[in-house]
């Protein structure tokens, strides 16, 4: 930076021809342009100035220097320019690791896509626990505690899971009032295609045990839940913010609020070694503030 000033002190001068004029501009005294033009003439083994008490004057090598100088503040100011525009409309490719629940995401990322058409979304859903730095992604979004001291986080918002049917299924098999009831209903359970393992009903447990719940149908990913339980096929357990539609239009309706308990929690994470992107950072807070918007 100090080479990068007196270099705006030899042009300002050589512009002006005058030290008095080049202090002025850049707010310093006539001597500290002396000074420090002296000093880049002695870094550079060259005079670059002719002077006398009157004018200063360049020199043929000062002439060459200062065109050369112009191309290097021609392309600051360009590159100033171009990330001030990246500011204003990011751009680029974005790669992005999902749960396979966020495919319930999907309003929210579409409506991203809308509001920044110039940043290419590279989406990958899984719900491994991917590498984030060692895989080359900008950021993941992850439900659950992270602990992981390479990676910076931000919660995106708070998710509780629900038990819903539709109302014709419960108006053929009855509603269940405890949890011991389900045991004689069509439950549409989902399996972790990461672990082969079912996801567990937030139930409180009965008498300190698990309730084993009876299997209508088993799926590994949460678009086939929703809709079996809208065709009226079982009772499903699933993310709220996955639902408002179904629940605001009445295709799907809860049961047993009072015994589940659960919040989950959403966050982005991003490697901390590295900077925050115009691209990731305008993800991050586009998630933040709509995904859980009411």
């Amino acid at each position: 930076m100090d080479s990068l000033g007196s270099l705006n002190a030899f042009v300002q001068a050589a512009e002006t021809r005058s030290f008095t004029a080049a202090g002025r501009n850049l707010g310093v005294s006539s001597s500290a342009i002396g000074k420090a033009i002296a000093r880049l003439e002695e870094r550079l083994g060259v005079r670059l100035f002719h002077r006398s008490t009157r004018t200063i004057t360049l020199t043929p090598e000062g002439s060459l220097f200062l065109e050369r100088c112009r191309r290097i503040f021609c392309e600051i100011e360009a590159a100033e320019l171009e990330l001030a525009q990246t500011r204003e409309a990011p751009r680029g490719r974005l790669r992005v690791s999902m749960p396979v629940a966020g495919m319930l995401m999907m309003p929210t990322v579409s409506a991203f896509m809308r509001a920044y058409p110039d940043i290419e979304l590279d989406l990958d859903f899984t719900d491994r626990l991917v590498d984030v730095i060692e895989e080359g992604f900008d950021g993941v979004v992850r439900a659950g505690e992270i602990h992981d001291s390479r990676l910076m986080a931000r919660v995106l918002g708070t998710f509780r899971l629900i038990l819903v049917g539709a109302p014709d299924y419960f108006a053929r098999r009855g509603t269940p009032r405890k949890p011991e009831d389900l045991k004689s209903h069509a439950c549409l359970q989902h399996r972790f295609d990461s672990t082969g393992k079912l996801e567990r009903w937030p139930l409180r447990k009965s008498r300190n045990k698990e309730l084993e719940l009876p299997s209508a149908a088993v799926v590994n990913t949460i678009e086939p839940l929703i809709y079996m339980a809208e065709q009226g096929l079982g009772i499903a357990c699933l993310p709220d913010f996955a639902l408002r539609r179904q629940l605001a239009q009445g295709t799907l309706v809860t049961v047993l609020d009072s015994h589940l308990e659960h919040e989950g929690t959403f966050r982005m994470l991003w490697p901390s070694s590295r900077y925050l992107s115009p691209k990731l950072r305008v993800f991050v807070d586009f998630m933040a503030k709509h995904l859980f918007a009411a």
